[in-house]
Order: C-alpha cells, then structure tokens, then sequence
C-alpha cells in the first residue's frame, strides 16, 4: 500500500492541533481556528491545557514569532525575509496550519510565474464555447484564500517579476480582487491574509516595489545566533527525517552534528570559532537547512554502505557538495581551510583526510 512521503503539517501534527483547540478559550481573531497565543505555543512549543505535549517546530527569538502571529491577526500581511535556509517556507507553512488548518493554498513564485497564477485563470474550452463566465473562471490558491477567508502562502516572492509581484498591491489594499472579463469583483471574507517568503541572497531575485513592501509587515528571519542552538535546531529535524525515511540514527550523531556545524559556522562566518584565524568565506550559504541535509545524507550513508557506522568518510562527500558551489573559487576556499585549521585539529583529523579525499 502506498502512503505519501510528507503529509500537510495540520495532518502530521493533527493532534498537537486538536490538543491546543480543545483547551484554547481565548478570544480568537475572525476565522482563526486558535488563539494567537495557542499558535505561539505550537509553533514554540509547550504543553496544551490537557498536558498534551507540544514539540516545537521553531528554535529561535520568541518575539519574532509573536510579531509574526500578531501580523496576521491585523489585515497586514507578512513578509518572512531572510537568506535561504533560515526556515521560511517551515514557519510560513505552520502558521497557516495553526492558524487556519490548511496550508496547502500555495503559490509557488518563479520568473516563469504570470498574472493568470496569481489572480484567476480561464479554462479555454469554456471560455470559448461560452465566452467569460464564472463558470469559465479558474480560482488560483489566491482566489480561493479570499473566498474563504484563508490565509494563502506565496513562495520566493522576489522571484517572480515586479510587474507580476504589483498585481497584489490591490489585492493587499482594498482586500479585493477586480475581474473586468465579468464586470465584477471578488471581496474578501474576513481571516484572508497573505504569508510570503523572500530571500535576499541567492541571485535572480527582483527587488519588490516601494508600494508593494508598504504592505507587508516584514520579519527577517536569522541564521541561529550560537551553535548550541543550531545543534538543537539540526539534531531534531535530522531525528524526525531519520525516522519518517527508516533510517537508524547512531549513537554518535550528537558528534558528528557537531563537527559538521563547526566547519559550517567557521566557512560562513569567515573566522574560527575562538576568533584568531580569519577565513575566506565560500559562495554559498552554508545554512542549517544543508546541515540537515548533510547529516541525513551521513545516515543514508551509513545505513546502506557503511554498516551503520557514521563518521567522516561517510558525510565527506555531501560535506563537500554543501561547500563547494563554484568549482574553482569554493574549491580554493575548502583547500585554505583545510591546511591552516583543520589540519591542526587533532579530533578532525578523519574529516581533514575524507575531505581531501573527496575534492
């Protein structure tokens, strides 16, 4: 019997959702299926009235994700900036589900993405057989968000082009939609707002309008501010993937997680964690979402060629595609990091040898 790989967050964490709306008798903004404070300790984690746990699914600055839930309980909508990997789309995603129970109403943006996927769309044969129609109409997630008074979520916002991006501008202002093919507008119900993610790093990105960032109330979202927090951060979502793929988890993946985060925080910070040797920073992002992706590609490893066993020659290569982004100038960064810090590090001494091995 086949399941699905990844389920919606409101149905894989159905009843941390349930647990918290059973106990939750604060006063609730329109259409919102928690409290505003229901949704901070879901997304921060805690226990429900009943003593339900709830595991959190952010690590970082508590007051961030209360403005980010206070936003959206305004007719403002929310921005969440930030380099890649920095858990955007995650938070984006779990808001709407605490919030609305359903985040599946998405857009993804990309320079491909035009008006008829963010406003509405037609369905040709109709439209020709009876000219513009309701009936002839196609609802985009948009569409569907403010007929329903939902919460829609727009991915990469920056990639999509200014003009596309000024097509919300309306939208976000008069809390309407004009459809001139019917003569009409749609309005929206009461609980419709805007999540949107943008990253403000990787190329290809268009610079959003004055006018459009007006209407969005912005929160930039950080790389963890110290390792034990990014081990924590890593360390759970490495067990939850673990877990959801059937993959063992061996006992000195604390370690290696670690070691791994420390190669990253020095390459991206552009010094050593005591502050003495100055680094060449590579080009890449060397976010904690490709820490987990590394460490899960450790496990893998280990789980099929290594008998279980994880360590550096395992997590080396995927060590190395993490890094290495431009072939000649990361390849040159690694080198130098390599020979004047790693080298003299006793307990990297396997690392020192499979990255070698593997560049």
């Amino acid at each position: 019997m086949n399941a699905a790989i990844r389920l919606p967050v409101e149905q894989a964490y159905a009843s941390e959702l349930q647990a918290l709306a059973r106990s939750d008798d604060r006063q609730k903004p329109a259409g919102w299926s928690l409290s505003p404070q229901a949704v901070l300790t879901y997304l921060l984690g805690g226990k429900a009235g009943d003593g339900t746990p709830v595991t959190p699914k952010y690590v970082g600055r508590r007051r961030l994700m209360e403005t980010a839930v206070a936003t959206l309980a305004t007719d403002r909508a929310l921005l969440l900036l930030g380099v890649p990997g920095t858990a955007k789309s995650w938070v984006s995603e779990h808001l709407a589900a605490a919030i609305m129970g359903d985040s599946t109403l998405i857009v993804q943006c990309t320079a491909g993405t035009d008006e008829n996927q963010i406003r509405y769309g037609w369905n040709y044969a109709q439209l020709l057989a009876k000219g513009p129609s309701q009936e002839a109409l196609v609802p985009t997630p948009l569409y569907r968000a403010m007929q329903t008074g939902k919460l829609c979520r727009l991915e990469e916002l920056t990639r999509m082009g200014s003009d596309v991006q000024d097509t919300l501008i309306t939208v976000l202002s008069e809390k309407m939609m004009p459809i001139p093919e019917l003569n009409t507008s749609i309005y929206a119900q009461r609980g419709f707002n805007i999540i949107a993610t943008a990253n403000n790093r990787d190329k290809g990105v268009n610079e959003l309008s004055s006018a459009l960032k007006r209407r969005f109330n912005v929160v930039v979202l950080p790389l963890p501010e110290d390792m034990a927090e990014e081990v924590a951060i890593v360390s759970k979502r490495v067990d939850e993937m673990a877990g959801g793929l059937d993959l063992p988890v061996p006992k000195n993946v604390g370690e290696e997680i670690a070691r791994v985060l420390t190669i990253f925080r020095e390459l991206r910070s552009g010094a050593t964690a005591d502050g003495k040797v100055t680094l060449k920073t590579p080009s890449g992002s060397l976010s904690t979402a490709e820490a987990i992706a590394t460490m899960v590609g450790g496990l893998s490893q280990a789980a099929w060629f290594d008998s279980g066993k994880l360590g550096a020659e395992g997590l080396a290569a995927s060590l190395v595609g993490a890094i290495v982004k431009d072939p000649v100038q990361d390849k040159a960064v690694l080198e130098e990091y390599l020979e004047t810090v790693l080298k003299k590090r006793p307990d990297y001494a396997g690392y020192y040898a499979a990255l070698n091995a593997a560049i």
